[in-house]
């Protein structure tokens, strides 16, 4: 068995599991999510708790009944208490605010950078520490993601967008070259 997909997952109160043929929905008082269940994996409810196993032991089906277990997890979490993710801003004149349909960026261009914020994300900016929240993880991460990738820290003077617990590697600017004494000569 897969050592992930053999844990049983608990089912919090005030959020349901159902399935529809191959497709789970989670639903939870911070909202609804549905995945598309993998051919030959099985999802029930025992005891309070979502119970994932394969249909026959076989070795293609072990990584998706892990795969199946971790997805599910996520979505029990991401409607009863919800994902976050924070991004530091550093950088001279770089900054965020909130828009009525995302973020507006300053980060060291001719323009201010617009970000649309995709369906069921929020923005919120205090000083320099944007925070992603949402319920779907992937999609949190994803929004993180994109939004780093608009200024990426870069090594020499540590600017640019960077996760919260993420540590850059400072590398030495350009040295000036120590020149030794002069010996010969063209002859």
């Amino acid at each position: 068995m897969s050592k992930i997909g053999k844990r049983p997952i608990p089912l919090p109160a005030g959020a349901t599991l159902t399935t529809e043929g191959q497709t789970a929905r989670v639903v939870g008082p911070k909202g609804t999510l549905s995945w598309n269940i993998p051919q030959g994996i099985t999802v029930r409810i025992k005891d309070a708790q979502i119970e994932v196993a394969r249909a026959k032991p076989s070795d293609d089906l072990k990584p998706l009944h892990g795969l199946t277990r971790a997805q599910l997890a996520n979505m029990v979490k991401g409607v009863t208490e919800g994902f976050s993710k924070q991004l530091r801003i550093v950088g001279v004149g770089f900054r965020a605010e909130v828009t009525a349909d995302g973020l507006r960026l300053a980060l060291g261009f001719s323009h201010p950078v617009e970000f649309p914020a995709p369906p069921g994300i929020a923005f919120t900016v205090d000083k320099n520490v944007i925070t992603i929240t949402g319920i779907d993880r992937q999609l949190v991460g994803e929004t993180a993601a994109r939004i780093r990738a608009l200024r990426p820290p870069e090594p020499y003077k540590g600017k640019g967008i960077l996760y919260a617990d993420e540590q850059i590697r400072r590398k030495p600017g350009k040295a000036a070259k120590t020149i030794g004494p002069v010996t010969g000569g063209v002859g």
